[in-house]
């Protein structure tokens, strides 16, 4: 059953890239006409942010008091990353690889899911870090408009409910258990009709409760521990940053630091707060609007939104491809999450 979980998702993941093969054209055709040295400084710094994003995860283990390689943390970033862009489920889908590792390994899986709720939250903090700035830009040259607010402000609602819940879990796991137990009950509800049995079960909701406050029993004795993970998040978002600086001086594009900044804001934004898994269609379409704002021309806009989605969302894709293939064929023996 395990194996045709993976065969499916495999399955999943080509036809994900066939139904998207003109896209993928399009954008190695766009790249083709940027300047190499600058496309290949993106293409090193993406990779440095691959590697940056296991070490954020480590250094989350590491608060959390447990402990995995680098090496095994990026490969399992990359295919839960995949995971999710192709069997989009609320972020289960990634979350499930992460969990059948530990298991695997002998991990507390209530510790690793807890570090991937940690990791969201941390790269929601530093985004918003970088959202200020970008909202600032677009507020000076009067670009600022309704959209981006709303989506702000639905970003912000959702670190400050994750950030809540931890809070709860860390002064009572019993309090923490309700509140998750309620939601599962409400849940439950809405699907019944459809599934005619309970979807999510109220006790493993208390069970989840009291495993996230083991796990946050280390971050109370030192809650400095969440600096390093917070520091790695902001270096995430430069890489980023320089990686769009990059597009820009590889298609001879006149850059200042306030449109980069913004332009990356407002894509980064759209990735999280949209419908469609990464982002997808909304991230290239709010990009090109933003930058053309800045007296880009639209064609131009759209190149460097392209270009950009090449290297940060298409270039991980495929690595994440590859890694859960990898994945797969070491048989996760424990894999029953998705």
């Amino acid at each position: 059953m395990r194996r045709f979980l993976f065969a499916v998702l495999i399955l999943l993941g080509i036809v994900f890239l066939i139904t998207r093969f003109g896209e993928v054209q399009l954008i190695w055709e766009t790249l083709q006409k940027g300047d190499w040295r600058f496309l290949l400084l993106a293409l090193i710094l993406q990779s440095i942010w691959l590697i940056n994003l296991g070490a954020t995860y480590q250094s989350i283990y590491h608060a959390l008091g447990t402990h995995d390689y680098l090496k095994r943390l990026i490969t399992l970033a990359l295919a839960a990353n995949f995971a999710n862009i192709v069997a989009p489920s609320v972020g289960m889908s990634g979350m499930a690889v992460f969990i059948s590792q530990a298991r695997k390994s002998g991990l507390p899986v209530g510790k690793v899911t807890l570090a991937g709720i940690l990791f969201v939250l941390v790269d929601y903090a530093a985004f918003l870090c970088v959202l200020a700035l970008g909202l600032i830009v677009l507020f000076r040259r009067d670009d600022l408009d309704p959209p981006e607010i709303i989506a702000s402000v639905v970003l912000l609602l959702l670190a400050v409910c994750m950030a809540t819940l931890i809070y709860i879990g860390a002064r009572s796991p019993v309090t923490l258990g309700n509140i998750l137990a309620r939601i599962a009950r409400i849940i439950n509800r809405i699907l019944f009709p459809f599934l005619r049995h309970d979807y999510l079960s109220e006790k493993r909701a208390h069970e989840f409760a009291q495993e996230v406050s083991d796990g946050l029993e280390a971050l109370r004795s030192d809650q400095r521990s969440l600096l390093s993970p917070l520091l790695l998040g902001l270096f995430n978002k430069l890489l980023l940053i320089l990686i769009l600086t990059c597009t820009f001086l590889a298609f001879n594009v006149p850059i200042s630091v306030g449109t980069v900044i913004a332009g990356f804001s407002v894509g980064y934004l759209f990735m999280i707060v949209s419908p469609t898994p990464a982002g997808i269609g909304f991230v290239e379409g709010a990009m090109t609007l933003v930058l053309s704002s800045f007296y880009i021309q639209l064609s131009v806009a759209a190149v460097l939104a392209l270009a950009y989605r090449g290297f940060t969302f298409w270039y991980p894709l495929l690595l994440g491809f590859l890694a859960f293939r990898a994945l797969s064929r070491s048989d996760f023996s424990q894999f029953d999450g998705l």
